[in-house]
């Protein structure tokens, strides 16, 4: 026969990854440029060329970026890379709040999105409402209908269901927005605002310091994420006005050292709801340093410290 046709089950495969895999059986060493790694690596898996797809993956590791990190994670999860796989995932906890790109945004699917969001690791710029703000749509098929009851939003769901709603309605004007965009439903705020309440009349009722014992291996879910971009030699301050219901909470980064304090002068005017004089607070840091690509060069993570203000 002068020609043979062979049909592929892997979209993947095309005829130059076919004859370059094939080709790589008589070659000590094969080049593979980032742009043909994902052909070339689904032809070798097909073929079950185990030395030419951990090459593969040495490329794919080399090559982390925005353009590339969601059909790397892919195509990792497909065809048995598992440190590659985690690496993007690592990379996408890194730079998905940190990078303004929308296009990164739609390319990462429900699944890995869900889990991204649940993830105590994710790096977020500023608050939890910033998360929101990422996910939100303003879409509507129906109106009066929040937008993840809808058939569109459905989809959705299970990804909203992640945010941690409780530290994005204690801020009054977070609150609004999220009346105001109609994309949660009244069913999920509701309960949230209770519980809301009845925690500023604990703190607002409780006179007297009480001993409690935190379980610090339960925080990482529950715990408020803040995060910032700073500069090693750069001083930086922020300051929670009425955080945890009536005490303001200042952090500060001089001389590469992090410094919380409780301030006690209110210079906002506002009301103060609860006026013990010892609060507790439990925190911990993370510290990544990425480079141009978002890979990150240093890494570095603290355990629950909890500090007597």
């Amino acid at each position: 026969m002068n020609t043979i046709e062979m049909q592929m089950s892997d979209e993947n495969i095309d005829r130059d990854a076919f004859h370059e895999v094939l080709g790589s059986l008589y070659q000590d060493s094969v080049f593979i440029p980032p742009s043909r790694v994902l052909s070339i690596l689904a032809t070798a898996s097909m073929l079950q060329l185990d030395k030419l797809i951990q090459q593969c993956g040495e490329v794919m590791k080399e090559n982390v970026s925005a353009q590339t990190v969601c059909s790397y994670y892919y195509s990792a999860e497909k065809y048995g890379l598992p440190n590659i796989s985690t690496m993007c995932f690592q990379w996408l906890l890194d730079n998905l709040m940190t990078q303004p790109n929308e296009q990164l945004l739609r390319e990462v699917s429900l699944d890995p999105m869900k889990e991204l969001i649940a993830s105590s690791e994710l790096l977020v710029m500023e608050v939890e409402m910033d998360v929101y703000t990422k996910l939100k749509k303003s879409k509507r098929e129906l109106e009066g209908t929040a937008f993840l009851e809808t058939q569109q939003g459905r989809t959705f769901v299970p990804v909203f269901q992640q945010l941690c709603l409780a530290y994005i309605i204690c801020d009054l004007s977070s609150a609004h927005t999220i009346d105001h965009d109609a994309v949660i439903p009244a069913t999920w705020l509701n309960p949230v605002y209770k519980d809301q309440w009845l925690a500023l009349l604990q703190a607002a009722q409780t006179r007297y310091l009480r001993i409690f014992h935190i379980n610090v291996s339960g925080l990482h879910r529950n715990s408020m994420l803040f995060g910032a971009k700073i500069r090693r030699d750069e001083m930086c301050s922020w300051r929670w006005t009425g955080f945890n219901f009536g005490w303001d909470l200042v952090v500060s980064y001089t001389n590469r050292r992090l410094i919380f304090r409780r301030s006690v002068v209110n210079k906002c005017g506002g009301p103060r709801v609860s006026l013990l004089w010892q609060r507790k607070i439990a925190f911990c840091l993370r510290l990544a340093s990425l480079d141009r690509t978002g890979s990150a060069v240093f890494r570095k993570d603290t355990k629950y410290k909890i500090l007597s203000l």
